[in-house]
């Protein structure tokens, strides 16, 4: 089971960026197929972004980032590059990955981090 730990939330204002990460220490993270997924007060959780294992990268994007956001990974680590980041892109960001080989934007993940909260607000 992965031990995901993201961090790089913070609190900052319409059209700043932000740049999280999520980090596993034990296991080779280059195998596994990682979603990007965000909750939002009152709303239910939605994958954000996703990549597929490093042997082909293939990443997918939901509409309402799609030339804001990136997703990277390099080694152990996955970015979410976050730019011009708007009102309704707050919530707690969570990582989670899976070792199934299925599509990432089916967003059927197993082990996921504990978050880390991003605030968008004049």
């Amino acid at each position: 089971q992965l031990r995901l730990v993201e961090s790089g939330g913070a609190s900052v204002q319409p059209g700043g960026s932000l740049k999280l990460s999520c980090v596993e220490s034990d296991f080779a993270l280059d195998l596994y197929t990682i979603g990007w997924f965000r909750q939002a007060p009152g709303k239910e959780r939605e994958g954000v972004a996703c990549i597929s294992s490093a042997s082909d990268g293939v990443t997918y994007y939901i509409d309402s980032v799609k030339g804001r956001f990136t997703i990277s990974r390099n080694g152990n680590t996955v970015f979410l590059q976050m730019n011009s980041l708007q009102d309704e892109d707050t919530g707690v960001y969570y990582c989670a990955g899976t070792r199934v080989n299925r599509a990432c934007n089916m967003w059927k993940y197993e082990d996921w981090g504990q978050g880390t909260q991003v605030t968008v607000s004049s």
